[in-house]
């Protein structure tokens, strides 16, 4: 699996990692757009296009955006402000703690990244018993080895 980590991250990897943390649940938004939950809190979602989501040049909302949750606003302008990531942000997500990331760059991430966003995320909206279980169970005793 570790050979994985290292692969191109893929729109399966969202679903694939997002229902495979603890305690998740999957919800479907009007679109029939995926919402996975933990204690009934979104952590991970697919967004229906929005007015606030578009194409710089040709003003086509983007039909591809995922939603993650983060632990904190420093934690997002590390990676909206990276030019390295292909996270972005919008005036709509002014002071919410998210990043949101269009599918058709996903492959910029490795699996890897991607499992860390989505843990990162779970971790920020399960409870802190669920949290920490989490994080004790885990080899390292936390995410990526820290």
């Amino acid at each position: 699996m570790a050979d994985d980590d290292s692969l191109p991250a893929r729109v399966e990897d969202v679903h694939e990692l997002a229902s495979a943390m603890p305690h998740v649940t999957v919800e479907y938004g009007p679109g029939d757009n995926p919402v996975y939950q933990v204690g009934r809190k979104s952590f991970v979602f697919f967004r229906n296009p929005r007015p606030d989501a578009v194409d710089p040049d040709t003003g086509e909302r983007y039909p591809d955006v995922i939603v993650f949750w983060v632990p904190n606003e420093a934690d997002k302008q590390a990676l909206v402000q990276d030019g390295t990531t292909p996270f972005f942000t919008t005036a709509h997500f002014d002071g919410h703690p998210s990043v949101l990331l269009r599918a058709s760059r996903i492959g910029e991430l490795t699996r890897g990244e991607l499992a860390e966003i989505i843990q990162d995320a779970w971790l920020s909206r399960a409870s802190a018993r669920r949290a920490a279980a989490w994080l004790s169970a885990q080899p390292s005793g936390g995410l990526g080895g820290e």
